[in-house]
Protein backbone atom coordinates (compact mmCIF):
# COMPACT_ATOMS: atom_id res chain seq x y z
CA UNK A 1 0.00 0.00 0.00
CA UNK A 2 2.88 2.33 0.89
CA UNK A 3 4.55 1.48 -2.43
CA UNK A 4 1.35 2.32 -4.34
CA UNK A 5 0.93 5.62 -2.48
CA UNK A 6 4.56 6.51 -3.08
CA UNK A 7 4.28 5.71 -6.78
CA UNK A 8 1.11 7.79 -7.09
CA UNK A 9 2.78 10.75 -5.42
CA UNK A 10 5.79 10.43 -7.73
CA UNK A 11 3.57 10.27 -10.86
CA UNK A 12 1.58 13.29 -9.68
CA UNK A 13 4.78 15.24 -9.11
CA UNK A 14 6.07 14.38 -12.57
CA UNK A 15 2.78 15.40 -14.18
CA UNK A 16 2.75 18.69 -12.26
CA UNK A 17 6.36 19.46 -13.17
CA UNK A 18 5.78 18.62 -16.84
CA UNK A 19 2.69 20.80 -16.90
CA UNK A 20 4.57 23.70 -15.32
CA UNK A 21 7.33 23.42 -17.90
CA UNK A 22 4.91 23.10 -20.80
CA UNK A 23 2.62 25.96 -19.76
CA UNK A 24 4.85 28.85 -20.88
CA UNK A 25 5.27 27.17 -24.28
CA UNK A 26 1.63 26.65 -25.24
CA UNK A 27 0.39 29.82 -23.59
CA UNK A 28 3.08 32.16 -24.97
CA UNK A 29 0.95 33.30 -27.89
CA UNK A 30 -1.68 34.63 -25.49
CA UNK A 31 0.66 36.42 -23.09
CA UNK A 32 0.53 40.22 -22.92
CA UNK A 33 3.66 42.03 -23.97
CA UNK A 34 4.22 40.16 -27.23
CA UNK A 35 4.06 42.00 -30.53
CA UNK A 36 0.84 40.31 -31.63
CA UNK A 37 -0.81 40.92 -28.26
CA UNK A 38 0.17 44.59 -28.26
CA UNK A 39 -1.32 45.08 -31.73
CA UNK A 40 -4.48 43.19 -30.82
CA UNK A 41 -4.97 45.15 -27.60
CA UNK A 42 -5.34 48.44 -29.46
CA UNK A 43 -7.29 47.15 -32.46
CA UNK A 44 -11.00 47.52 -33.14
CA UNK A 45 -12.92 46.04 -36.04
CA UNK A 46 -14.61 48.31 -38.61
CA UNK A 47 -16.42 47.66 -41.88
CA UNK A 48 -13.26 48.84 -43.68
CA UNK A 49 -10.99 46.44 -41.81
CA UNK A 50 -9.21 46.35 -38.43
CA UNK A 51 -8.19 49.75 -37.06
CA UNK A 52 -4.98 49.65 -35.02
CA UNK A 53 -3.43 52.15 -32.64
CA UNK A 54 -0.82 52.94 -35.32
CA UNK A 55 -3.61 53.65 -37.80
CA UNK A 56 -5.28 56.05 -35.39
CA UNK A 57 -1.96 57.71 -34.60
CA UNK A 58 -1.39 58.46 -38.30
CA UNK A 59 -4.89 59.92 -38.65
CA UNK A 60 -4.24 62.29 -35.73
CA UNK A 61 -0.78 63.21 -37.04
CA UNK A 62 -2.19 64.11 -40.45
CA UNK A 63 -4.71 66.41 -38.78
CA UNK A 64 -2.05 67.99 -36.55
CA UNK A 65 0.22 68.60 -39.54
CA UNK A 66 -2.49 70.62 -41.24
CA UNK A 67 -3.28 72.62 -38.10
CA UNK A 68 0.19 74.20 -38.05
CA UNK A 69 1.48 73.86 -41.61
CA UNK A 70 -1.52 75.54 -43.20
CA UNK A 71 -1.09 78.77 -41.17
CA UNK A 72 2.68 78.50 -41.74
CA UNK A 73 2.02 78.41 -45.47
CA UNK A 74 -0.34 81.39 -45.27
CA UNK A 75 2.28 83.33 -43.34
CA UNK A 76 4.91 82.54 -45.98
CA UNK A 77 2.69 83.82 -48.78
CA UNK A 78 2.16 87.07 -46.89
CA UNK A 79 5.64 87.67 -45.43
CA UNK A 80 8.34 85.79 -47.32
CA UNK A 81 10.79 88.03 -49.16
CA UNK A 82 11.52 85.44 -51.88
CA UNK A 83 9.23 83.88 -54.47
CA UNK A 84 10.54 80.37 -53.77
CA UNK A 85 9.37 80.55 -50.14
CA UNK A 86 6.02 81.95 -51.24
CA UNK A 87 5.58 79.03 -53.68
CA UNK A 88 6.41 76.53 -50.96
CA UNK A 89 3.85 78.23 -48.72
CA UNK A 90 1.29 78.01 -51.50
CA UNK A 91 1.83 74.25 -51.76
CA UNK A 92 1.43 73.92 -47.99
CA UNK A 93 -1.91 75.74 -48.05
CA UNK A 94 -3.29 73.80 -51.03
CA UNK A 95 -1.98 70.43 -49.85
CA UNK A 96 -3.22 70.65 -46.29
CA UNK A 97 -6.58 72.14 -47.24
CA UNK A 98 -7.10 69.03 -49.35
CA UNK A 99 -5.68 66.58 -46.78
CA UNK A 100 -7.71 68.13 -43.98
CA UNK A 101 -10.94 67.40 -45.86
CA UNK A 102 -9.85 63.81 -46.35
CA UNK A 103 -8.71 63.18 -42.79
CA UNK A 104 -11.87 64.69 -41.30
CA UNK A 105 -14.03 62.37 -43.40
CA UNK A 106 -11.94 59.30 -42.58
CA UNK A 107 -11.82 60.12 -38.87
CA UNK A 108 -15.60 60.55 -38.71
CA UNK A 109 -16.19 57.26 -40.49
CA UNK A 110 -13.81 55.41 -38.15
CA UNK A 111 -14.85 57.20 -34.94
CA UNK A 112 -11.43 58.78 -34.29
CA UNK A 113 -11.49 62.02 -32.28
CA UNK A 114 -9.33 64.72 -33.88
CA UNK A 115 -7.49 67.61 -32.20
CA UNK A 116 -8.51 71.15 -33.10
CA UNK A 117 -5.29 73.00 -32.21
CA UNK A 118 -1.61 72.26 -32.94
CA UNK A 119 0.38 70.56 -30.20
CA UNK A 120 2.78 72.53 -28.00
CA UNK A 121 5.83 71.79 -30.14
CA UNK A 122 4.05 72.87 -33.31
CA UNK A 123 2.82 76.06 -31.64
CA UNK A 124 6.43 76.74 -30.65
CA UNK A 125 7.55 76.38 -34.28
CA UNK A 126 4.89 78.86 -35.38
CA UNK A 127 6.06 81.33 -32.72
CA UNK A 128 9.68 80.93 -33.89
CA UNK A 129 8.75 81.77 -37.46
CA UNK A 130 6.51 84.67 -36.42
CA UNK A 131 9.37 86.23 -34.45
CA UNK A 132 11.87 85.98 -37.33
CA UNK A 133 12.33 88.26 -40.32
CA UNK A 134 14.26 88.34 -43.58
CA UNK A 135 16.85 85.61 -44.15
CA UNK A 136 16.34 84.20 -40.65
CA UNK A 137 12.63 83.78 -41.35
CA UNK A 138 13.32 81.94 -44.60
CA UNK A 139 15.83 79.64 -42.90
CA UNK A 140 13.46 78.78 -40.05
CA UNK A 141 10.51 78.27 -42.41
CA UNK A 142 12.40 75.93 -44.73
CA UNK A 143 14.16 73.90 -42.04
CA UNK A 144 11.45 73.57 -39.40
CA UNK A 145 8.98 72.40 -42.03
CA UNK A 146 11.47 70.19 -43.90
CA UNK A 147 12.46 68.46 -40.64
CA UNK A 148 8.81 67.88 -39.68
CA UNK A 149 7.99 66.42 -43.10
CA UNK A 150 11.07 64.23 -43.03
CA UNK A 151 10.06 62.70 -39.71
CA UNK A 152 6.49 61.84 -40.70
CA UNK A 153 7.53 60.49 -44.11
CA UNK A 154 8.74 57.05 -42.85
CA UNK A 155 5.76 56.80 -40.47
CA UNK A 156 3.38 57.14 -43.42
CA UNK A 157 5.20 54.35 -45.25
CA UNK A 158 5.12 52.06 -42.23
CA UNK A 159 1.36 52.45 -41.77
CA UNK A 160 0.73 52.19 -45.53
CA UNK A 161 2.67 48.91 -45.47
CA UNK A 162 0.99 47.31 -42.47
CA UNK A 163 -2.56 48.64 -42.22
CA UNK A 164 -5.46 46.31 -42.94
CA UNK A 165 -7.94 49.19 -43.06
CA UNK A 166 -8.80 50.37 -46.57
CA UNK A 167 -9.66 53.95 -45.49
CA UNK A 168 -6.35 54.34 -43.67
CA UNK A 169 -4.49 52.84 -46.62
CA UNK A 170 -5.94 55.41 -49.00
CA UNK A 171 -5.31 58.26 -46.56
CA UNK A 172 -1.68 57.14 -46.23
CA UNK A 173 -1.32 57.11 -50.02
CA UNK A 174 -2.80 60.61 -50.33
CA UNK A 175 -0.65 61.90 -47.47
CA UNK A 176 2.48 60.38 -48.96
CA UNK A 177 1.97 62.31 -52.21
CA UNK A 178 1.34 65.57 -50.39
CA UNK A 179 4.30 65.23 -48.04
CA UNK A 180 6.66 64.38 -50.90
CA UNK A 181 5.40 67.41 -52.80
CA UNK A 182 6.02 69.65 -49.80
CA UNK A 183 9.50 68.21 -49.24
CA UNK A 184 10.29 68.86 -52.90
CA UNK A 185 9.08 72.46 -52.78
CA UNK A 186 10.89 73.21 -49.50
CA UNK A 187 14.13 71.88 -50.95
CA UNK A 188 13.67 74.03 -54.06
CA UNK A 189 13.92 77.12 -51.87
CA UNK A 190 17.65 76.50 -51.53
CA UNK A 191 17.38 77.16 -47.78
CA UNK A 192 17.30 73.58 -46.45
CA UNK A 193 20.34 72.73 -44.30
CA UNK A 194 21.00 69.13 -45.35
CA UNK A 195 24.06 68.87 -43.10
CA UNK A 196 21.94 69.69 -40.05
CA UNK A 197 19.35 67.07 -41.04
CA UNK A 198 22.01 64.40 -41.59
CA UNK A 199 23.76 65.21 -38.32
CA UNK A 200 20.52 65.07 -36.34
CA UNK A 201 19.73 61.62 -37.72
CA UNK A 202 23.30 60.42 -37.18
CA UNK A 203 23.29 61.58 -33.55
CA UNK A 204 20.04 59.70 -32.90
CA UNK A 205 21.24 56.49 -34.56
CA UNK A 206 23.01 53.62 -32.82
CA UNK A 207 23.25 51.27 -35.81
CA UNK A 208 26.49 50.60 -37.66
CA UNK A 209 26.75 51.85 -41.25
CA UNK A 210 25.62 49.37 -43.89
CA UNK A 211 25.79 49.17 -47.65
CA UNK A 212 28.66 48.90 -50.12
CA UNK A 213 32.15 50.06 -49.25
CA UNK A 214 33.01 53.72 -49.76
CA UNK A 215 34.55 54.44 -53.19
CA UNK A 216 38.26 55.19 -53.35
CA UNK A 217 39.33 58.66 -54.52
CA UNK A 218 39.88 58.66 -58.28
CA UNK A 219 38.52 55.14 -58.68
CA UNK A 220 36.75 54.45 -61.97
CA UNK A 221 33.55 52.46 -61.67
CA UNK A 222 32.13 51.12 -64.93
CA UNK A 223 28.46 51.67 -65.63
CA UNK A 224 26.22 48.78 -64.66
CA UNK A 225 24.33 47.02 -67.45
CA UNK A 226 20.61 47.83 -67.75
CA UNK A 227 18.08 45.75 -65.88
CA UNK A 228 15.93 44.24 -68.60
CA UNK A 229 12.98 41.90 -68.63
CA UNK A 230 12.27 39.15 -71.09
CA UNK A 231 11.79 40.44 -74.65
CA UNK A 232 8.76 38.15 -74.91
CA UNK A 233 6.81 40.30 -72.40
CA UNK A 234 5.12 43.36 -73.88
CA UNK A 235 4.81 45.97 -71.11
CA UNK A 236 2.90 49.15 -72.04
CA UNK A 237 2.65 51.29 -68.89
CA UNK A 238 4.51 54.59 -68.58
CA UNK A 239 6.34 56.20 -65.64
CA UNK A 240 4.29 58.57 -63.53
CA UNK A 241 3.50 61.84 -65.26
CA UNK A 242 5.19 65.05 -64.23
CA UNK A 243 8.39 66.90 -64.93
CA UNK A 244 11.51 65.92 -62.93
CA UNK A 245 11.45 67.52 -59.51
CA UNK A 246 7.66 67.70 -59.37
CA UNK A 247 5.07 65.51 -57.65
CA UNK A 248 1.63 64.88 -59.15
CA UNK A 249 -0.86 65.39 -56.33
CA UNK A 250 -3.94 65.53 -58.53
CA UNK A 251 -6.70 63.21 -57.32
CA UNK A 252 -10.50 63.09 -57.16
CA UNK A 253 -12.29 64.96 -54.38
CA UNK A 254 -13.03 62.81 -51.32
CA UNK A 255 -16.44 61.12 -51.12
CA UNK A 256 -18.21 62.68 -48.13
CA UNK A 257 -20.92 60.05 -47.69
CA UNK A 258 -21.78 61.08 -44.13
CA UNK A 259 -21.86 64.86 -44.64
CA UNK A 260 -18.77 65.84 -42.64
CA UNK A 261 -18.04 68.82 -44.86
CA UNK A 262 -21.61 70.13 -44.65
Amino acid sequence: MRRINGTAVLIAAIVATTGALAFPVWSYGDRSGTGQANVAAGTVNTQWGPLTAADRDLIVRVRLAGLWELPAGQQAIERAPSQAIKEAGDHLVVGHTDLDKRVRIVAAQLGVVLPNVPNEQQQGWLREMSAATGAEYEYKFANLLRAAHGKIFPAIGAVRNTTRNSLVRQLASDTNQTVLDHITMLEKTGRVDFDAIANEIANASTASPTGPAAPLPGQFVPSAPPAEGSPDIGATSQPSAGAPGTVNTGRPDPVDSIGVLG
